[in-house]
C-alpha cells in the first residue's frame, strides 16, 4: 500500500514541535493502525545467541571490536539453550521469539547450530520463529525456512545518504542483497533501523520513504541508548515527544508494516511509552534486548491491555506468520488476554527472561583497533543501567 503521506508533508510533519500538534497526529497514526490492524498485537522476545567479537564498526554498538566498551561475550548457544529462552519467552506472553548473533554471517557450524535450534523451537513451542544473522545467502534463507523460520531481521540502520557515518565495514548495498534473498526464500522481511544516529529530519524522512520502497513484513524502530565508548557514546538522548512524533510518522509513510519499537525505548520515552504505542505500534520487544535492558513482560502488556488491545497468544503462532490475535480474525473464540493464560495454566512458573544485566559475561576488550572511519570513540565514563545492575548490593 502506497504512504498515506507525501514526502513534503512527512518533512513539514517533521518540523512540528507543538505537543497538541503531535497529539493530533498521535490519533491520525492510531486511526491508521487500528484500520489495518484491530486491536491485534504481535509481541516479539529476543535470546542473544551469540555475543561480543564482531569484526564490523557499527558507531551505535558495544560489540564491535572498534568500540571501547565493556561488552557481553560468549560463543554460539547450544540448540537446547535456545529452546530453553525460546520457553521462558512463551511463558512471559510473547508471540514471536527471534534468535539473534553478532557479525554478519555466521561459519557453517554456527548456522547449523540455529537450525537446530529453529527446528526444536518449531516443535516445542507455539511461538512464530524469526532469526537475525546478519547477511545471508539465497541457499541459507531457504535452509532457515525449512528449518520452520517464518522471519528475517535484516536492518538498513539509516538513510541511505547518512550510512557511510554509520559502518564503513558493512556495505549499504549487501544489507539490500540479504533482504532479496530472504523475500526471493519466500519468508517475511524484518527491516528498520535506529534513530537518533546524528541523522537530519530530512534524513529521516528519506529512510522510512525507503523503507516504503523496500515494503518490508515488519519495520523495528531503535532509538539510540548510547553505549560508553562507542562513537555515538556522547549523543543526549531523544526528547520524548519527538520519539513519539517520528513513530506516527512512520506509521503514516508504511500503513501495512508491522511496526515495533525496540532498543533504547525506556530510556527515550519514559513516561510516554504508552503515547508511543498509541503512535501506531503493532508490538513492541518483550522484555531485554542484546546488551541492554527492558521493560517486565507484565508492564509492556499492561501498556497494550490499557489501549484495548489483545496481548493474548493464539494456537496457531507457529502457522500464520502475520498477527492472528485480532479478535474475530480466526474462526472461533478469541482467547482472554494472556494474563488469564498465565494464571491458569503457568500457576507458580518463575519466568527468567534473556537478562544481559546478570546472565552474562561482559569483558573489557584489550587492543582496539582505530576505527576505520578515523572517529573517535566517546561516552567515556557514561553509567548505565546495565553497568549499575552488575554492580554488588550494599
Amino acid at each position: 500500500m502506497p504512504p498515506l503521506i507525501s514526502c513534503d508533508e512527512a518533512l513539514r510533519l517533521g518540523e512540528v514541535d507543538d505537543r497538541a500538534q503531535i497529539a493530533a497526529l498521535v490519533e491520525r497514526a492510531w486511526h491508521a493502525r487500528t484500520e489495518r490492524f484491530g486491536d491485534a498485537t504481535d509481541m516479539c522476545s529476543l535470546v542473544n545467541a551469540k555475543s561480543g567479537g564482531c569484526a564490523e564498526d557499527c558507531g551505535f554498538c558495544a560489540q564491535s571490536r572498534y568500540a571501547e566498551a565493556d561488552t557481553p561475550m560468549h560463543a554460539m548457544m547450544e540448540p537446547e539453550q535456545i529452546l530453553d529462552h525460546a520457553r521462558a519467552a512463551e511463558a512471559a506472553g510473547a508471540h514471536r521469539f527471534c534468535m539473534v548473533t553478532q557479525g554478519q554471517g555466521l561459519s557453517r557450524r554456527d548456522f547449523d547450530k540455529v537450525l537446530a535450534g529453529a527446528r526444536l523451537v518449531a516443535e516445542q513451542t507455539s511461538l512464530k520463529r524469526c532469526v537475525s544473522i546478519g547477511h545471508i545467502s539465497l541457499e541459507r534463507a531457504q535452509a532457515l525456512k525449512d528449518a520452520g523460520i517464518q522471519r528475517v531481521h535484516h536492518n538498513v540502520e539509516t538513510a541511505r545518504s547518512y550510512y557511510p557515518e554509520v559502518s564503513t565495514t558493512v556495505r549499504y548495498e549487501g544489507r539490500l542483497r540479504t533482504i532479496d534473498a530472504v523475500r526471493d526464500a519466500g519468508l517475511e522481511t524484518c527491516v528498520g533501523g535506529i534513530l537518533n544516529l546524528g541523522e537530519t529530519r530530512e534524513q529521516r524522512v528519506e529512510m522510512a520513504f525507503e523503507l516504503a520502497a523496500i515494503n518490508p513484513t515488519s519495520v523495528p524502530i531503535n532509538l539510540l541508548n548510547p553505549r560508553p565508548g562507542t562513537k555515538f557514546g556522547d549523543r543526549e538522548l531523544m526528547d520524548p515527544w519527538e520519539v513519539v512524533k517520528w513513530i506516527a510518522i512512520f506509521r503514516l509513510i508504511l500503513p501495512e508494516a508491522l511496526f515495533r519499537l525496540c532498543g533504547g525505548r525506556v530510556e527515550n520515552l519514559g513516561e510516554l511509552q504508552a503515547t508511543a504505542v498509541k503512535a501506531g505500534l503493532n508490538g513492541v520487544m518483550m522484555g531485554n534486548f542484546l546488551t541492554t535492558l527492558g521493560n517486565t513482560p507484565a508492564e509492556d502488556r499492561a501498556m497494550f491491555e490499557d489501549l484495548g488491545l489483545n496481548v493474548a497468544r493464539q494456537p496457531d503462532n507457529g502457522a500464520n506468520p502475520r498477527p492472528d490475535n485480532r479478535t474475530g480474525w480466526l474462526e472461533g473464540e478469541t482467547p482472554d488476554v494472556v494474563t488469564a493464560t498465565l494464571e491458569n495454566e503457568l500457576r507458580g512458573l518463575d519466568v527468567h527472561l534473556w537478562d544481559p544485566a546478570s546472565q552474562l559475561r561482559f569483558e573489557r576488550k584489550r587492543g582496539v583497533p582505530p576505527r576505520p572511519d578515523g572517529a573517535a570513540n566517546t561516552g567515556h565514563g557514561r553509567r548505565t543501567r546495565e553497568a549499575s545492575a552488575r554492580l554488588p548490593a550494599r
